[in-house]
């Protein structure tokens, strides 16, 4: 017997199992993209953009922004463009891009957690609807079934739990898998953001700020 013949006997629920899945693994394909693509150097990106903004040269700190194309550089181009109303307004636009990009990575995470919770429920329910099945066979041949009568509700009950459980299972671990990467993303930007706000602060006191003497902190 066939892996797809096997599954038909799952009946009908198998219908929005396989959607679940489908939207699962096309989600989580494209948030391991968009994650891998969002990671930064960021004691390569302190390095420069501490540079340019101890020069109080925003102009290329912005460019430099743009070029990197990471949600921590995002995040910072954002507060750079209100450079010239001050510390506190760049503080502000920071934490506004911040929470913007947060909810960037975070898109469609809450789909994949809701089908790790909802596939095995899915398959619970065809194994209620199996066993139903089963039993109705039972009463139709009025007691003389055999094995071979009860089949089809067994068939059913036994692939939509094993299928809706295996989905559940993929789903969880990936949507956790995909949740510490975005964790650390935040805790990058949260690194970067900080660090720029603390020289830009300093610079605009007018305090002369050495970039030897000022530590990386991851």
């Amino acid at each position: 017997m066939s892996i797809l013949s096997m599954l038909s006997k799952g009946g009908w629920l198998m219908i929005p199992l396989f959607i679940s899945s489908i939207i699962a693994v096309a989600i989580i394909v494209e948030r391991y993209i968009v994650i891998k693509k969002s990671k930064l150097n960021v004691p390569a990106f302190l390095v420069k953009i501490r540079g340019m903004l101890i020069k109080e040269d925003i102009s290329s700190a912005i460019s430099y922004c743009i070029e990197e194309k990471s949600p921590a550089a995002n995040i910072i181009k954002s507060g750079l463009k209100k450079y010239h109303l001050g510390h506190e307004r760049v503080k502000e636009s920071i934490e506004n891009a911040g929470r913007q990009e947060v909810a960037k990575l975070e898109k469609g995470l809450s789909i994949v957690a809701t089908i790790s919770g909802i596939a095995p429920l899915l398959g619970f329910l065809g194994t209620v609807t199996g066993m139903i099945q089963a039993f109705m066979r039972i009463q139709d041949l009025q007691g003389s079934a055999n094995p071979s009568d009860l089949a089809g509700g067994i068939w059913e009950a036994l692939i939509t739990t094993a299928v809706g459980l295996a989905i559940g299972i993929i789903a969880l671990a990936f949507y956790n898998y995909l949740t510490t990467g975005i964790n650390k993303l935040i805790l990058d930007m949260e690194v970067v953001s900080n660090d720029v706000l603390d020289i830009i602060e300093e610079t605009s006191r007018g305090n002369k700020v050495i970039q030897e003497d000022i530590e990386i902190e991851l």
